[in-house]
């Protein structure tokens, strides 16, 4: 089983390889840039091609980017929509340039506008995107969401939903278990992970789950609100964690943590909770 978490750029986008590869990460996710800016500063060709070569050094794989958080292609706002598909369409280069095997988004918000017209905006928006870019072996994930706002994504419906409306484009999913929780999905008792793992193959297929964000909330079930929690110390709980990480859907996919670093070490700490429950075939 493949476990990492999300590591930071600062200094030099190389740093990233290399805290992961210090704390033991199998797998790893970073963005890009600043992801809470507009502003892109182009990536240096040499630091891509050392971080390229670290990587492989390391063996960590696979490599996820997390797309900046201003995006939201599902805008109904022309302008504000216009500047994400550029943006994105950045993001997809970069992530080429990086090699990442995924790039992940959310799907953005509904907001001035009506779910339905979201969704098929959110998946134009990608196409238009991505226009005559070769993705090669770059595969666009969509991440469910919390349901805070007037976001999409809140369901594996939706996101089914944008997966067809796109389907020329290689898509595929990654379940952020804090978001899927505070979406109303019961993943914390036995039964309720047994339903939401079915509803996700009656919905989107698990041959299109590929990444999972495994993250505990803070937030009680059905909150919408999204705020992570580091394992076992939120409302999902540890018990809950042993059987999401051993259920049968998902026990060989990739594990990334996006946990809270409130003091120094608990990325790794939380990468140990995760590896010893994954040890622990208590489904």
């Amino acid at each position: 089983m493949k476990i990492g978490v999300h590591t930071s750029i600062a200094g030099s986008i190389v740093n990233a390889v290399h805290h992961a590869k210090k704390i033991g990460c199998d797998t790893f996710q970073i963005f890009s840039a600043n992801p809470r800016s507009w502003k892109r500063q182009e990536l240096d060709s040499l630091q891509c091609k050392k971080f390229c070569s670290e990587r492989s050094s390391a063996k960590i794989s696979p490599l996820a980017i997390h797309c900046n958080y201003l995006i939201n292609l599902a805008s109904h706002e022309p302008v504000n929509r216009d500047k994400s598909i550029v943006a994105f369409r950045q993001e997809i280069q970069r992530a080429k340039m990086l090699k990442a095997d995924y790039l992940i988004v959310h799907p953005g918000s509904a907001r001035g506008g009506v779910t339905e017209s979201a969704i098929q905006l959110c998946a134009d928006s990608m196409k238009r995107a991505v226009g005559s870019l070769n993705l090669d072996f770059l595969t666009i994930l969509v991440e469910n969401t919390a349901g805070q706002g007037c976001s999409i994504g809140r369901s594996f419906e939706e996101v089914a939903e944008i997966l067809s409306l796109a389907n020329e484009l290689p898509l595929g999913v990654c379940l952020d278990t804090a978001h899927c929780f505070e979406a109303g999905y019961p993943i914390h008792t036995k039964k309720g992970l047994d339903q939401t793992m079915q509803r996700a193959a009656r919905t989107f297929g698990i041959k299109r789950l590929l990444a999972v964000h495994a993250n505990d909330s803070k937030t009680a079930l059905g909150s919408h609100s999204d705020r992570h929690e580091h394992i076992g110390n939120g409302q999902i709980g540890l018990a809950a964690f042993r059987r999401i990480v051993n259920h049968p859907y998902l026990i060989n996919l990739p594990f990334i943590c996006e946990t809270p670093i409130d003091r120094p070490g608990d990325d790794k700490r939380n990468l140990r909770t995760l590896r010893k429950l994954s040890t622990n075939h208590g489904f």
